[in-house]
């Protein structure tokens, strides 16, 4: 006998209200932008500065230098090597960090209130007078190279590499990982670091935003002392168009090989869109419910109904250009095909009829819901703000998102699945064990077949 614990299934209840904090753009003579954006209560300031320079950026020869640039920025400045930069971050409650994303590079930091000003002396340091230390880049470069390594032995990274690969021509930067590939990471030496940050200095093209509660800070005037002063670096030029250009006209499969694989890694897409689109917010509620959300079409398929997998999804990675559109999943070999029929089923479904009004409900009122709780601390606020620098997208964008995510209709998301999934050019990517599933592979009539057989996992 079983007890029954809760009678009746919760229901949701009415989302929260909620206003995405007011901020103030403020403009330092020499072009860089100050944001600032008050969060009363929050004592823990958050800052970011955005250098718009992101690996899409890049020389396709040097792919990966500015990922590697941007974490060897605390390796060392002119007054500090890395272990007395930490140090003094640490003596003044600071955590300085950087990375590099497709679209830009940012170096941050969070500090409370009444420290903001040495630490973002500090930042300023690191960002704007870093001396990339060769010992240092070679480590760097080191780790990286050992990373491809292990990205090359695991199927979950293999599939990714080998999707992208497949779906963009060879002249996208998308076609490769952000972090480069063995033959262009090895040569990197730490001048072709500093030319790759270099590129990032230009101030008009940077933006500093600062949040949390900011009574009493004069962030403007302390920018202006620790920025102002910051001018465009030697050899810049202006950003040329990005290629996003899909390398496929027709449906194609592209199985790697693993022998003996017991699990298929599935990826099914095509390149998709940049985030300045028209109908973004049909496109994200499109997207939760065919694979954003757990009780989302592909997840209830796959893994409640069939039982193939852990866990599936699909969505869209929105950047300056053409990001890739992909369902994904890993499924036992024996079901390898069968997954892949329902996922384009799925797929299919999405642009051939409207969404029930259930589960059109249900994702606006999960994304409406969960959009607050993005905002608890002032970090993601910064982040947020910053996602609007780097794609141009108006101020009220986070204020509005809301109620436009609320006006999404069923005929909304039917024309952004009809607009942006493409089945007949998807490449279908495989990493699994091609002895086993590539007669049935054959056969499935999913479209061409080509076997890649690797001397050694990935090729490495």
């Amino acid at each position: 006998m079983t007890d029954i614990v809760i009678p009746t299934r919760p229901t949701p209840g009415e989302p929260r209200p909620y206003h995405f904090p007011d901020f103030e753009r403020h403009r330092l003579p020499n072009g860089l932008t100050v944001i600032t954006v008050q969060v009363p209560g929050r004592p823990l300031v958050s800052a970011t500065l955005v250098l718009r320079n992101g690996a899409v950026d890049e020389p396709a020869a040097h792919a990966g230098v500015t990922v590697l640039a941007a974490r060897a920025l605390s390796e060392g400045t002119k007054r500090f090597d890395a272990i007395a930069l930490v140090e003094a971050s640490e003596r003044i409650g600071a955590s300085l960090h950087a990375e590099t994303s497709w679209d830009t590079m940012s170096a941050g930091v969070e500090v409370p209130a009444d420290r903001l000003e040495p630490s973002l002396e500090l930042l300023a340091e690191m960002v704007g007078e870093p001396t990339f230390p060769s010992a240092e880049v070679d480590r760097l470069r080191e780790e990286r190279l050992n990373d491809l390594l292990q990205a090359a032995a695991d199927p979950r990274r293999r599939a990714d590499e080998a999707f992208t690969d497949t779906i963009y021509t060879a002249e996208s930067p998308y076609h490769r990982p952000a972090g480069g590939i063995r033959p262009t990471v090895e040569p990197l030496v730490d001048e072709d670091l500093r030319r790759a940050w270099a590129r990032g200095m230009v101030p008009q093209r940077i933006v500093l935003v600062v949040g949390g509660d900011l009574a009493g800070l004069d962030v403007p005037a302390i920018a202006e002392r620790l920025f102002g002063g910051w001018s465009t670096a030697p050899g810049t030029v202006d950003h040329p168009p990005i290629v996003a250009s899909p390398a496929l006209e027709a449906r194609l499969v592209r199985l790697v090989h693993r022998a003996g694989a017991v699990q298929t890694e599935i990826r099914v897409g095509h390149p998709g869109l940049s985030r300045r689109i028209p109908d973004y917010h049909a496109v994200s509620v499109m997207s939760a419910i065919l694979g954003g959300l757990f009780n989302s079409r592909l997840n209830r398929n796959l893994r409640e109904d069939k039982g193939y997998t852990y866990g599936a999804g699909a969505g869209f990675d929105l950047r300056r250009a053409a990001g890739p559109f992909v369902a994904r999943a890993a499924v036992n070999t024996d079901v390898t095909v069968r997954a892949i029929r329902e996922i384009l089923m799925e797929l299919d479904r999405m642009r051939t009829a409207a969404v029930e009004e259930d589960e059109l409900r249900a994702a606006r009122d999960f994304l409406v819901g969960v959009f607050p709780l993005r905002f608890e601390t002032p970090g993601p606020v910064v982040g947020s703000i910053a996602g609007l620098v780097v794609h141009d997208l108006p101020d009220d964008e986070l204020a509005t998102y809301r109620s436009r995510i609320e006006a999404v209709t069923a005929a909304d998301v039917l024309a952004a699945a009809r607009e942006h999934i493409h089945l007949e050019r998807a490449g279908i990517v495989l990493v699994g064990d091609a002895d086993a599933i590539g007669p049935s592979l054959e056969s499935a009539g999913f479209g061409p077949l080509e076997i890649v057989r690797e001397d050694s996992p990935g090729g490495a």
